[in-house]
């Protein structure tokens, strides 16, 4: 399974503009309900050498990816011609209590998580973006080796 990291390696561009598009605000990310229906929550990637999210430990979106990993996350979109590009991965999450793997986290969080917050790591199995260049479409996408 891809981290962050490898696929940066791997995409450079694509990495370096989705850290941009998440790193600039509030992103989407989509689980999967019990009885199958999507569900979409507003989240804080962080960005390190993996893909993380912090947590309450009742989310929703925690138990979600506990019974079924797969994921998807999308940036927030600033307009609606779309100016400023859109960018989503899709992958598998991990519940982590490894307390190094924590540290790294929190090392890399833009904000200070919370002690009772559970961490998710992500993998990277998919990436998707789309920028406007003088009004064109310019769309990439990268699929993980694995």
């Amino acid at each position: 399974m891809t981290s962050w990291k490898a696929f940066a390696q791997q995409a450079p561009e694509l990495a370096e503009f989705g850290s941009a598009r998440f790193k600039k605000g509030v992103a989407y990310l989509g689980t999967v309900r019990e009885d199958g229906s999507p569900r979409v929550h507003p989240v804080t990637p962080i960005i390190g050498e993996q893909l993380y999210l912090f947590m309450e430990p009742t989310s929703p979106k925690g138990k979600d990816l506990q019974r079924d990993p797969r994921y998807t996350l999308h940036c927030a979109v600033d307009d609606s011609s779309g100016s400023s590009g859109e960018f989503y991965v899709r992958g598998r999450g991990t519940l982590i209590d490894d307390p190094l793997i924590r540290e790294q986290a929190v090392a890399a969080s833009s904000y200070a998580p919370s002690d009772r917050y559970i961490l998710f790591m992500f993998t990277v199995e998919f990436a998707f973006m789309n920028a406007y260049v003088d009004g064109k479409s310019n769309t990439k996408r990268w699929q993980s080796p694995d």
